[in-house]
């Protein structure tokens, strides 16, 4: 038997010590490892493993009109949220929920019997009344929980249904402010954590951790809420009377580009969208809806016309016979026989087509279509609202004869309601070209400091503050004499156009007796605080001009929006020059003082209401110095003194 050397003893103890060297030194670089580079990541695992999570959803934001009245806000709706491993019987928990969710037993077993953590019942365990919640915590099921949750409440119904848009059932915004703010109003959730051992029963002794969820911040329009409904009321007055394939309507501050109102026919409730064709939702005519736009285009026409200075509306003159030769084309004029002898100044006020055919041929289609380009047609106007449309021109390398004459009285060219509104705007504010824009700031819910704010966006200069107060000024003239004396209010002096298309079959032909009427208007015309456009799609039971049907439904909502919001009312502005069948004005006398014996005399044009006893008048309405239509009422309160 061969002795081991002390030397060979001696290197295997060396090689063995090594080998536990390097061995100890791997294991402290992975314990170090583990300890400090994925230590937390390890532990946030493990905690992963015990902890349930209840999710806790955060309230999203209101909307507000620019004023702080609530257009869309949020109602408690909670959700029913079950852990399986905590259910001891799932049969029976599964039929004491099918009877409160009014659902199958089969499917509310499925539901607590899932292979996950935390389940929650979905559809019919979301968005539960206060009868629900009651009976489900009355019953009191292990590993059943309540979960906070809210639902979108719209608490004005349809109205501004396609500005606001709408929720679904997660509260994701799906159309309108509610998809184009998602992110801002939608906020961040939060969640109860408990823990539980491995078979998924809670751990008494450990505590609960809440992480709270951060709401949504609120969101303010530029709408104002006044506005609103009275643009409302007049749509629904009109489809009432109308019965059109459509209608729409737009108010805008012309010195900012807000959006002060915007609606559309038909309508819908955001709450039940599901309940309309998508067709109905989906489309927010004002940016959405393409047309000819008729004679309110000719103000495009007007500006640049006055701009370029080949016109003087008092000096130069037309004599229009009915109708006009352009490229073999006879392009006629609305009025039989036309118009006779007149200055472009009655040009305008008659909205006479073959007058604003020369203008087109005097400016040439370059310069024509190059203050088009400048008042934004053509192009999106960056609205923030989902689906806008940017309109059809023509191809200027395709523009003949006949299409520059039909373009300069809005035909044959296709443009967007929101695109007329901004143009009209910067013609009659100075010049200036707004982006038209709805939101306003962004502000906490909690602390009401404004996180966001829009301000207004100039894109250009397209006129002369000269050639914009003359075009006010003839558009003023053809609400007082000419095609939109049904837009003049008494006390206000209203500036605006009139607008009669033809709209385009499926064949391509313009159809018989089937237009889109509209009016733009603006007040006060010699500074304009508001511009109001509204377009009225086949109204029945009418003769279908701008001046019949939509001129009296602007002067309306010019009218009551001025009022409403805090205009003075003037007497400088011009006269109306009434025509059959229109009642000239009276000014109601100040009755106040004078004896039921003394009024008569004074009222031979006005019919009296008397209210209380006595033989003196101590009230009345309107007020003295009011214009009024003949045969209108007087309310006189009575008394028994004249003090």
């Amino acid at each position: 038997m061969k002795r081991v050397s002390q030397v060979t003893v001696r290197k295997r103890l060396v090689t063995v010590f090594l080998f536990a060297l390097v061995f100890f030194i791997i294991m402290c670089i992975r314990l170090g490892y583990v300890q400090f580079v994925i230590g937390n990541m390890l532990a946030d695992k493990a905690e992963e493993l015990w902890s349930r999570d209840i999710p806790l959803e955060p309230e999203r934001g209101k909307i507000l009109d620019r004023n702080g009245e609530v257009l869309a806000e949020n109602v408690s709706a909670p959700s029913v949220v079950v852990v399986p491993r905590q259910i001891p019987n799932p049969q029976e928990t599964a039929e004491k929920l099918a009877s409160v969710l009014n659902m199958s037993v089969e499917k509310a077993y499925e539901n607590v019997t899932k292979q996950a953590s935390v389940h929650r019942i979905h559809p019919e365990g979301r968005k539960l009344s206060e009868e629900q919640v009651t009976k489900i915590q009355e019953l009191n099921m292990p590993g059943v929980y309540i979960a906070e949750d809210s639902k979108r409440h719209y608490p004005h119904g349809s109205y501004l249904s396609h500005v606001l848009g709408f929720t679904g059932i997660d509260n994701q915004g799906l159309a309108g402010m509610e998809l184009y703010y998602d992110e801002k109003l939608k906020g961040q959730k939060g969640s109860l954590s408990f823990f539980s051992d491995a078979k998924g029963k809670k751990l008494t002794d450990m505590a609960e951790y809440y992480n709270p969820p951060t709401d949504g911040l609120n969101l303010r329009l530029t709408i104002d809420e006044r506005v609103q409904t009275i643009i409302e009321r007049e749509l629904n007055l009109a489809e009432s009377k109308y019965n059109p394939d459509g209608a729409l309507a737009i108010a805008m501050d012309p010195d900012t580009g807000e959006i002060l109102a915007m609606s559309s026919r038909p309508t819908f409730h955001p709450s039940n969208y599901r309940e309309v064709s998508a067709e109905v939702y989906n489309r927010n005519l004002p940016v959405w809806s393409t047309y000819e736009p008729g004679s309110t285009f000719k103000i495009i026409t007007l500006a640049a016309s006055l701009e370029e200075g080949i016109v003087d509306l008092e000096e130069d003159e037309f004599y229009d016979k009915g109708s006009i030769e352009v490229g073999g084309a006879h392009l006629r004029c609305w009025r039989k026989g036309g118009h006779g002898q007149q200055s472009y100044l009655e040009v305008v006020q008659n909205s006479c087509n073959p007058g604003f055919v020369t203008l087109g041929e005097k400016l040439g289609k370059n310069k024509l279509f190059s203050y088009i380009d400048k008042f934004g047609f053509g192009e999106k106007t960056g609205i923030d609202l989902h689906g806008e449309g940017k309109g059809i021109l023509f191809d200027l390398e395709n523009v003949g004869p006949v299409e520059l004459a039909t373009t300069a009285f809005g035909q044959g060219v296709s443009v967007t309601p929101i695109q007329q509104v901004s143009a009209v705007a910067a013609a009659v504010n100075g010049g200036y070209l707004y982006q038209p824009y709805i939101a306003k700031e962004l502000v906490n819910p909690v602390s009401g400091e404004v996180v966001e704010e829009t301000e207004p966006t100039l894109k250009s200069r397209v006129i002369s503050s000269e050639t914009s107060k003359q075009i006010r000024y003839a558009l003023e003239s053809v609400v007082a004499k000419g095609t939109g004396r049904g837009a003049y209010v008494e006390g206000y002096r209203v500036g605006g156009k009139t607008g009669t298309a033809q709209k385009v079959g499926e064949d391509g032909q313009y159809m018989d007796n089937n237009h889109i009427v509209s009016f733009i208007g603006f007040a006060p015309a010699d500074d304009p605080e508001l511009v109001v456009y509204l377009a009225i799609d086949n109204p029945k039971n009418t003769v279908q001009f701008g001046g019949v049907v939509a001129a009296p439904i602007v002067g309306t909502i010019m009218e009551d929006s001025l009022r409403a919001l805090g205009v003075e009312e003037r007497k400088d502005g011009l006269d109306k020059e009434y025509q059959w069948p229109d009642q000239p004005t009276v000014e109601v006398p100040n009755l106040v003082g004078l004896s039921t014996k003394e009024i008569q005399q004074y009222l031979t044009n006005l019919q009296i209401e008397a209210v209380g006893d006595g033989e003196y008048i101590i009230e009345q309405s309107p007020k003295p110095g009011t214009k009024v239509v003949q045969g209108s009422k007087v309310r006189i309160l009575l008394g028994k003194n004249n003090e």
